[in-house]
């Protein structure tokens, strides 16, 4: 796998997970989530972050039902990606998340939360764990 960097974003409604990562050690490191108002960021905020990491790939997780259907969150979650892609010209990919949430919740817990998700870094680990999903998955084709 050739060595690229990379951003990833947790879609949500009022916050979106970033996380950042590169292809040549495999590392994942968690940002500050971003403040979304009704699923609409600070374009600035994400410009800023674009700027900053210069990406090769942005991914966005792409929040499937179990049956993978897509919920009215998918079609959200597709629109932030190409507005992404169409703002600031940068290749985007949807990655399944299915149960990210869950397992950063879980994380967040092993990591000493106490169900106060709302001052855990939920959001952002669950885009760690976007990122290393696809990851992995680059690395078994």
């Amino acid at each position: 796998m050739p060595q690229i960097s990379l951003l990833a974003f947790d879609y949500g409604t009022q916050n979106i997970g970033v996380a950042s990562g590169q292809t040549l050690t495999h590392s994942c490191t968690e940002l500050p989530p971003l403040k979304a108002r009704d699923g609409v960021p600070n374009w600035e905020e994400v410009e800023k972050l674009l700027g900053d990491w210069k990406p090769d790939l942005v991914l966005v997780g792409l929040p499937l039902n179990m049956d993978d259907s897509e919920s009215e969150l998918s079609t959200r979650a597709r629109k932030f990606g190409k507005r992404v892609h169409g703002r600031f010209g940068v290749q985007v990919e949807m990655v399944d998340e299915r149960l990210s949430t869950f397992a950063a919740k879980e994380e967040a817990a092993e990591r000493g939360h106490r169900g106060n998700f709302a001052q855990a870094p939920i959001d952002s680990i669950a885009a760690r764990l976007i990122l290393e999903s696809w990851m992995r998955q680059r690395n078994s084709d």
